[in-house]
């Protein structure tokens, strides 16, 4: 069975074709030069993709703020928040 780029899925269109890359990964390949192509990203998956990032995963002067204010005695611990908050996310997954 042939795919081509005439399919009725929008899906696959342009993707048996060669329509679709990267000009930097055809450039490098020796590709025919001014062939230019794009891939537009779903809004899910430019949002995987910024998770995927890792310089947001911590926030380094963040960190260091609460553990200056831990060390200096200004930040305060309250379990009973804590706790109140660990039950409310269980009630929510029960639901």
């Amino acid at each position: 069975m042939k795919i081509n780029s005439t399919s009725s899925n929008p899906l696959l269109n342009g993707v048996a074709g060669g329509t679709r890359g990267d000009t930097a990964s055809h450039a490098s390949s020796g590709a025919v030069a001014g062939s230019r192509t794009a891939v537009d990203l779903s809004p899910a998956a430019r949002h995987l993709a910024a998770l995927n990032d890792s310089d947001a995963d911590v926030q380094i002067e963040r960190v260091q703020q609460i553990r200056d204010a831990l060390a200096s005695g200004e930040l305060k611990i309250d379990p009973s928040r804590i706790a109140d908050g660990l039950l409310a996310s269980v009630r929510d997954l029960l639901k």
